[in-house]
């Protein structure tokens, strides 16, 4: 259909418009086969510019024809006798002659060549400089948000708990849009984010560990709140029959603190079916803040766990970062 409208075309709006087209798709294409290496589409580009290089021979040639117009021939290919001998006339009464008309110009041929030209031509311009002028889409990927359960009910050992906050409540105040900035990573954004309200294993539903998570594509930081009776200075204690390493005692906001590194745990679950997953093994290392509930370390802590599936972990500086940001939203705990 396209092609028998353009052979509908007038021949000086036509064959300007094969040119711009022409060579316009031809640089262009030569242009990204040179830039991406690809020579397929630097093949494809050459056979527009051939394309563009006849229809150019044709239209110069239709010029010259119209400016240089052959004698009219015979049949035979002689000028006839008698049209080259002069014929008497009879006198006829002197008059006035009248004035020769000027000869027909190309203004009409010449004007929708250019017309065509110029009109195709700022089409072409738009098409090739069009991505660099128009303002780009905005393709920023948005930060995940924290999904709030209104109707939530909570465990009957949060009723317990003095001032114990909940998942929701953990995971606004580590959601932060300044996370990324203290991780070190300050140009992505959080992939995901969550919180619950569970109870801490092993205690029979009757001690609260609030938990949050929240993901980045280098980073994964969880912040969770124990409110049971053990202080970060029996925590310390512990520690001696444990594996953790690199321990570390300190101060945060007025409140006892440690920090440590363990291994996270690494299980295979099998989907394909015919067979369970594989054993439960060692995940990448992990770096962990534990800040008391309140100053005077009566009991319960906050842990802050930063870890990344390479391995790689931040500084500590960054763990002290976001626990001076998140513990101001847990109340000290009281009793």
């Amino acid at each position: 259909m396209l092609g028998f409208l353009l052979r509908l075309l007038p021949f000086w709006v036509r064959e300007p418009l094969f040119i711009v087209i022409g060579s316009v798709l031809g640089v262009r294409l030569m242009y990204l086969a040179l830039r991406d290496e690809e020579w397929a589409a630097a093949g494809i580009g050459a056979v527009f510019l051939v394309f563009t290089a006849v229809r150019v021979h044709t239209v110069v040639r239709a010029l010259r024809a119209r400016r240089n117009p052959s004698p009219v021939a015979s049949t035979g290919g002689a000028v006839s006798e008698a049209a080259a001998q002069p014929q008497p006339q009879p006198q006829a009464p002197e008059a006035r002659r009248p004035t020769p008309a000027a000869p027909e110009r190309d203004h009409n041929a010449w004007g929708q060549a250019v017309a065509a030209v110029a009109v195709f031509g700022a089409l072409g311009a738009a098409v090739w400089l069009g991505p660099h002028l128009l303002p780009s889409e905005d393709r920023t990927p948005q930060a995940a948000s924290c999904s709030s359960e209104k109707d939530e009910k909570l465990p009957s050992a949060y009723k317990n708990a003095s001032h114990a906050v909940t998942g929701d409540e953990l995971c606004k105040a580590l959601n932060r849009s300044d996370l990324a900035q203290l991780l070190g990573t300050p140009a992505e954004t959080a992939t995901s984010a969550s919180g619950t309200s569970n109870t801490a294993p092993l205690t029979d539903g009757k001690v609260a560990q609030p938990e949050a998570e929240v993901q980045f594509d280098t980073y994964t930081v969880n912040v969770s709140a124990t409110y049971n009776k053990l202080s970060i200075a029996q925590y310390v204690k512990l520690m001696k029959f444990g594996e953790e390493t690199d321990i570390k005692k300190l101060s945060v906001l007025g409140r006892p603190a440690v920090l440590f590194s363990d291994h996270t745990m690494k299980i295979e679950i099998n989907l394909g079916g015919g067979g369970s997953g594989g054993p439960v093994g060692q995940g990448p290392l992990a770096r962990t803040l534990s800040v008391a509930l309140d100053g005077k370390d009566r009991g319960g802590y906050c842990d802050i766990t930063v870890w990344s599936t390479s391995g790689a972990l931040p500084d500590d500086s960054a763990l002290l970062g976001i626990a001076e940001k998140v513990l101001p939203a847990i109340p000290e705990r009281t009793v």
